[in-house]
């Protein structure tokens, strides 16, 4: 696929510093808090495929809570993989969500901070990725806004985009139901997030034995 310029400034320098910044046994617990909401409305999941994992907190998270569950996870940055592999246990590709290769399926599929920084003329392809590689649930953690809007991001302009992704995932598929949704305030007492806007989703009419 031609790569964007988002792509390339996820896969260079920008991208090694961001998975610097995101380390620390906080933020583990802050997505402990955050997966055990979203995980109190689901049930079976023996599978989980993040899209864009950056170097695992979140994978770390969703194994303390299921360990069982099958870890898989694709992430665009090499560095961020490297430090992916030392985890242990987790299938890992190398490249964009874009760019996977969509030959099985898992029970969840999920992205955190990702659809906002993917250029909007491939929104569609991300969403299919998502909606396709999912045998069941389907979350995306975003920053929310009614319209689409690009802000500047560290300095970067084209880099950061909120929009209301969750209504036009429900658009493009209308055998997906939206389970539950909530907000993470940056705030919050004990577990904040970044302003996090989550919506989990399912679709009907799968075999789920």
């Amino acid at each position: 696929m031609l790569k964007t310029e988002q792509d390339m400034f996820w896969r260079g320098d920008f991208g090694d510093s961001y998975s610097k910044r995101k380390v620390g046994d906080d933020l583990v617990a802050d997505s402990i808090a955050l997966f055990t909401r979203v995980f109190s409305r689901t049930k079976d999941i023996k599978s989980v495929m993040e899209f864009g994992a950056n170097i695992g907190l979140n994978m770390v998270a969703i194994r303390a809570l299921i360990p069982d569950a099958e870890l898989s996870a694709v992430e665009i940055n090499k560095n961020a993989v490297e430090e992916l592999k030392k985890l242990g246990g987790i299938k890992t590709y190398s490249c964009s969500m874009l760019d996977f290769d969509l030959s099985y399926l898992y029970d969840l599929v999920f992205t955190r901070g990702v659809l906002i920084h993917i250029n909007p003329l491939l929104l569609n392809d991300a969403y299919d990725v998502l909606y396709n590689s999912s045998k069941r649930y389907i979350l995306i953690a975003e920053y929310y806004n009614p319209t689409p809007v690009s802000l500047e991001y560290r300095g970067f302009s084209d880099r950061l985009f909120k929009r209301d992704f969750a209504g036009e995932m429900l658009d493009r598929y209308p055998d997906m139901v939206l389970l539950d949704y909530g907000f993470v305030y940056h705030r919050d007492n004990m577990f904040p997030q970044d302003d996090i806007t989550w919506f989990l989703f399912e679709k009907h009419g799968g075999d789920y034995d």
